[in-house]
């Protein structure tokens, strides 16, 4: 039987992550929490055409500010939604910035990559249709604000 060590680098599964959560907004109090799914990884830089004088063939194109997309959490709700509560808190002017990390694991559940994001705030919150014609889970959506994204 061949060893399983040849230096292969598998892709990951998209099923296999955790969010961590600085809830205390930079204490070292963090909440675990697993989620249906998260999105918004991802962030650009824009692009500033500038052109010159005299040269007419071309477009300078300068480098910009970075963009950073809003995550979107989504997980099951349940009467005692942390998220929701934290989002009202910003409602009322008492909501903290957090930071958070998003890991992403393997089958193992072994931590092979994770992003951090700092600053972030409820921007939105959303709970899924009610409908009696299906038979689903209330799903409930958190969007979060942040000031940068950091391979971890």
């Amino acid at each position: 039987m061949a060893s399983n060590n040849s230096g292969r680098k598998d892709p990951l599964p998209v099923f296999c992550f955790r969010v961590v959560l600085d809830l205390a907004g930079g204490s070292d109090v963090a909440v675990s929490a697993y989620f249906k799914s998260v999105s918004g990884l991802k962030y650009e830089t824009e692009s500033i055409p500038v052109k010159e004088g005299g040269t007419n063939d071309t477009t300078f194109m300068l480098v910009g500010a970075t963009k950073w997309s809003p995550l979107t959490l989504k997980q099951g709700f349940t009467e005692s939604s942390a998220l929701l509560k934290w989002r009202e808190e910003w409602i009322v002017g008492q909501g903290t910035r957090i930071g958070g990390t998003i890991q992403q694991l393997d089958t193992a559940l072994n931590v092979k990559s994770s992003w951090k994001f700092t600053r972030g705030w409820p921007t939105k919150w959303e709970i899924s249709e009610f409908d009696a014609s299906k038979s689903e889970v209330a799903i409930e959506t958190l969007e979060i604000t942040h000031e940068g994204l950091k391979k971890g």
